[in-house]
């Protein structure tokens, strides 16, 4: 399935954080929120709207509210990386709210970033540039997420307070390259369920 999506609507491996016990600081970084749900690559182009998973696996019927969202964007194509999340009451995403239904009505994409828009390849622009095209607003089926620059330990003792999986974040400046990256990098909150779950999965 990975190799027949790559042929037939270009399919970007993503790029994934290495992992690192303590999260950066300074003015050279900027981080966001890490939410627990699937990741997703979301492209439009001349024969509609494709969503992938990191593995290549089509998830288009998965998430209409998603494809509806992204069919509407005032743009001719584009390639969004991002999180399908699907939140409680309290706003946290909740894995097993998106996992438990082969279609999800409710599930959002939580854009964290801009591969291409209208035929314009931007992944070797600075992470800086990339966001900067991507939207604003809440719109229907999609969100940004939020970046944060300073201190990545207050960002992520925040983060972990409200129950979320951790943060991830990324160097000004970096461009977007398939696989691990150096210049992307998480850390977990050990109490988050996601980190629970897959301990569990590790040894059972």
């Amino acid at each position: 399935m990975l190799e027949r999506a790559r042929r037939t609507v270009g399919f970007v491996e993503p790029c994934l954080p290495s992992p690192t016990k303590a999260p950066p600081s300074g003015r050279d970084w900027l981080h966001e929120i890490k939410h627990d749900g699937f990741r997703i690559l979301a492209q439009r182009d001349a024969n509609g709207v494709q969503l992938y998973t990191r593995n290549g696996n089509d998830f288009t019927k998965r998430f209409p509210l998603v494809v509806a969202a992204i069919a509407t964007l005032p743009v001719r194509s584009c390639l969004i990386d991002g999180e399908a999340i699907v939140s409680d009451e309290s706003g946290l995403a909740v894995f097993e709210l998106i996992r438990s239904w082969p279609t999800n009505l409710s599930a959002a994409l939580c854009a964290f970033d801009l591969l291409e828009v209208d035929g314009q390849d931007l992944r070797r622009s600075p992470i800086e540039v990339r966001k900067a095209g991507l939207l604003r607003k809440p719109f229907g089926g999609i969100a940004l997420n939020e970046r944060f620059v300073g201190d990545g330990e207050v960002v992520y003792r925040q983060a972990s307070k409200l129950g979320c999986e951790g943060i991830v974040s990324k160097r000004l400046g970096s461009t977007y390259r398939s696989g691990r990256s150096k210049h992307s990098v998480k850390v977990k909150n050990p109490a988050a369920p996601a980190v629970r779950r897959e301990a569990e999965e590790e040894w059972s």
